[in-house]
């Protein structure tokens, strides 16, 4: 008889990198996998952890002397949106939402490439082949899905004009990546889709969105510390941020623990 044993995760450190949000930072990450037999109890607790999904792999930022990257997340239940918010969703109420499995399609890969010749041309991403693309949405051993939303044009077709790959967690669903038409930039496509969000968790019952990690000091990330009821995962838990210029930046010197240290540290599932 054979018998299919869990194996605790075994976790790795990335060679430096040059950072993609600040100029003339070093990044590396700390990172371990993900399978069929652990990857939703893993990536439930992990996430819990400051943690991010990218297909079969879990990572944190483990860089040395800078911990800018900091995970975010809103309490559902407890946000309020501004006026702001409110008129970007009415501009794009006429957006009908549709979820999927994960699943890649040629219409997803054509936006896709819209959107990061636009928004993303000299990122790591831009000369993804849909090969590439396929596997970033597709290969997931998680409860992850598609939400994608379209127009419907005068001749009643569906036009896919933005899309999200999001993982369903126990307490909440996480946004691994977005995409929109970047000719839909002036309707804020991408706040667009993080307020529905919103309202999906809130129709789940689930307490949280995750947003991934804001970074000070970064333009293209701000857009994360904008959204009230926001908990960031500083110093190893989650704390309420009311005013996010409370926040202590000039203190985000690094990790003072080592690698072996953090990972000491994390509540791995109990069946390991």
């Amino acid at each position: 008889m054979k018998h299919s044993l869990l194996i605790a995760p075994q976790f790795y450190v990335t060679a430096p990198q040059p950072c993609p949000y600040l100029s003339n930072r070093v990044e590396r990450k700390l990172f371990t996998g993900l399978n069929n037999l652990n990857g939703k109890t893993l990536n439930n607790t992990l996430s819990n952890e400051g943690f991010r999904r990218s297909q079969n792999v879990l990572y944190r930022p483990a860089c040395v002397g800078c911990s800018s990257c900091i995970s975010a997340r809103v309490r559902v239940h407890d946000f309020i949106p501004t006026k702001s918010q409110k008129r970007t969703l009415r501009r794009n109420s006429k957006l009908i939402r549709g979820s999927h499995t994960a699943s890649a399609t040629d219409e997803q890969f054509d936006l896709f490439t819209q959107y990061l010749k636009n928004r993303h041309a000299d990122g790591g991403m831009a000369e993804m082949s849909i090969i590439e693309f396929s596997a970033m949405i597709e290969e997931t051993p998680v409860d992850t899905r598609v939400i994608e939303y379209y127009f419907i044009n005068k001749n009643g077709r569906h036009e896919l004009k933005s899309a999200s790959l999001t993982d369903v967690l126990e307490n909440g669903l996480s946004m691994v990546y977005s995409f929109f038409d970047p000719l839909l930039a002036m309707h804020s496509p991408g706040k667009f889709m993080i307020l529905d969000h919103i309202n999906i968790a809130r129709e789940m019952n689930l307490d949280y969105l995750y947003l991934g990690y804001w970074v000070p000091g970064s333009p293209k990330m701000d857009y994360k510390s904008q959204y009230s009821a926001l908990e960031l995962f500083l110093d190893g838990k989650w704390c309420p941020i009311d005013d996010i210029s409370s926040v202590p930046i000039d203190k985000l010197k690094g990790f003072n623990k080592t690698i072996l240290e953090q990972v000491s540290e994390l509540p791995l599932p109990s069946k390991y």
